[in-house]
């Protein structure tokens, strides 16, 4: 009975007006931090990893919906070019890193190679093995210069990824999201798996620990996630007070020209 009562608690989902409600006083205490941060010129990297579809992206834009974006930014790189595979592995990332005053999200980072790459055999073994020993020690030389690097990764049951597949599939606005690698990786779940235990082994760090986010629940993981993430970073409401805006300036002599002499958006909306 215990086991049913507990499952039947974890699989209840928050109420549509109950999370709204908690996600816009989550965003306004992440705006209160983004004036924080610039204050301090702190130096802030978030890493999302996990499964596909396990909601990464849908955290990234809750978290980003209200922040400017010349302060908090997301990077979501694309496949290596020829070039960049020439490089030294992590250096691509480095020019994405934060200045003082900013917020990066990662969506997918370096552990690419620990996941996909590994997975996939789009790196060799010995590349494999110098990443797993190479990046503790690039993530504690990113901490000691100063950035402020959470690490999370959202953990997705079989069942609902599998539901969330079939949603693409049959949803034209969420189609491009699955891609053929998204595909591939459904055959590969115990690998996936395995490369994730060997990742973790490796690097969670005391420096920069991972955090697991159960995301079998999209909204819960939201929440979860971005209250998370507020917790990890003291700061203060710098609010600034009320303005009062000036009167509109009226100039004198200034005569607007013809609209005849503009091309205007032709106004479709609102159909009545």
């Amino acid at each position: 009975m215990a086991k049913q009562d507990k499952k039947s608690k974890s699989t209840k989902k928050i109420a549509n007006s109950l999370y709204e409600k908690e996600l816009l006083k989550l965003q306004n205490e992440l705006v209160k931090l983004q004036a924080w941060v610039i204050k301090e010129g702190l130096k802030v990297v978030v890493v999302f990893e996990g499964r596909d579809a396990a909601g990464k992206g849908g955290v990234i834009k809750r978290m980003t919906q209200h922040l400017s974006p010349r302060i908090c930014r997301v990077a979501a790189l694309p496949s290596p070019t020829e070039r960049e595979k020439s490089q030294w592995y992590f250096q691509r990332y480095v020019s994405h890193l934060p200045a003082k005053g900013e917020i990066v999200l990662f969506d997918r980072s370096w552990y690419n190679r620990a996941g996909v790459e590994k997975v996939m055999g789009f790196c060799t073994d010995d590349e494999y093995r110098e990443f797993l020993r190479s990046c503790p020690e690039f993530e504690r030389m990113l901490v000691r210069s100063g950035i402020i690097l959470i690490k999370y990764w959202f953990s997705v049951s079989d069942d609902e990824q599998d539901k969330r597949f079939h949603s693409r599939l049959v949803e034209p606005l969420k189609r491009w999201k699955l891609s053929p690698m998204d595909l591939e990786s459904r055959s590969r779940w115990a690998e996936y798996s395995r490369a994730k235990d060997d990742m973790f082994a490796h690097t969670d760090i005391k420096q920069a620990p991972w955090y697991v986010v159960n995301s079998d629940i999209k909204k819960h993981a939201r929440l979860n996630c971005i209250a998370h993430f507020l917790s990890l970073i003291p700061y203060e409401d710098i609010t600034p007070e009320r303005i009062k805006l000036p009167k509109l300036e009226r100039s004198i002599g200034y005569i607007r020209p013809p609209i005849t002499d503009q091309t205007f958006v032709p106004e479709l909306y609102p159909k009545l």
